[in-house]
């Protein structure tokens, strides 16, 4: 539902006030983003995966820190996949796009198409 001129013109005066009171506040809120946000969320889990594969690959130590290592990366994958999911399909290929062909982003977009992708049909 779109809001009328009244509505329009209040959030423009609370936008004016804000930056004028807080201009780094409103430089931030300005820049945040969803996919910004989701982005972060995904790369740290990507790190949490690894640091779970490294601590997986210490079983020689303790079958509990593996053990613990495998919880992190199932954890961090979870995590990931549901980051993924919530961004949705045009917000991934538009971020695939504008990294290139060798970033992160560009490969998750793709492995992310692959696994949207209707199986059995092949």
């Amino acid at each position: 539902m779109p809001l009328s001129e009244h509505e329009q013109r209040i959030l423009e005066e609370i936008e004016k006030r804000l930056s004028e009171e807080d201009p780094r506040l409103a430089q931030s809120v300005a820049k945040a983003s969803v996919a910004g946000h989701a982005w972060r969320r995904i790369r740290w889990g990507m790190v949490a995966f690894f640091a779970g594969f490294v601590m997986l690959l210490f079983f020689v130590a303790s079958i509990w820190f593996a053990v613990f290592g495998f919880a992190v990366m199932l954890a961090a994958g979870l995590l990931v996949y549901h980051y993924l999911k919530r961004m949705g399909r045009d917000q991934l290929r538009a971020q695939g796009e504008r990294g290139g062909q060798l970033s992160v982003t560009a490969a998750l977009a793709r492995l992310a198409e692959r696994l949207r992708r209707p199986r059995g049909s092949g």
